[in-house]
């Protein structure tokens, strides 16, 4: 078992920047790959960005390129998406994920995710 709390969002004009973060708890923080995921109203589910256990490969979705980092804290169990630059079709609710498998490869598929977190709601005005 696996319990993740996002905190973080918010409501930020065009341009601004927020930082999220993925507090994790229940296994082994950096066994483990974590994602970032989000929906937007009306949309379907969208990967943004992903980190193995180490930090050490990053993943992320060609619309976040340059604008965003995934980070993670193996010490405090905690991943983050610094997000700057921000444009209203980033709005959102952001979602941490968690893939179990035993050192596993930062995926880009949300199918391969175990856990997820309850989502934190980031709104970008124009």
């Amino acid at each position: 078992q696996v319990q993740l709390v996002e905190s973080g969002g918010g409501l930020v004009q065009a341009g601004g920047s927020l930082r999220l973060s993925c507090a994790a708890s229940g296994r082994t923080f950096s066994d483990y790959a974590m994602g970032w995921f989000r929906r937007a109203p009306g949309k379907e589910r969208e990967f943004v960005a992903a980190v193995n256990w180490s930090g050490g490969n990053t993943h992320y979705t060609d619309s976040v390129k340059g604008r965003f980092t995934i980070s993670r804290d193996n010490a405090k169990n905690t991943v983050f998406l610094q997000m700057n630059s921000l444009k209203p079709e980033d709005t959102a609710v952001y979602y941490c994920a968690a893939d179990l498998k035993f050192l596993g490869i930062a995926s880009t598929d949300g199918g391969e995710y175990d856990y997820w977190g309850q989502g934190t709601q980031v709104t970008v005005s124009s």
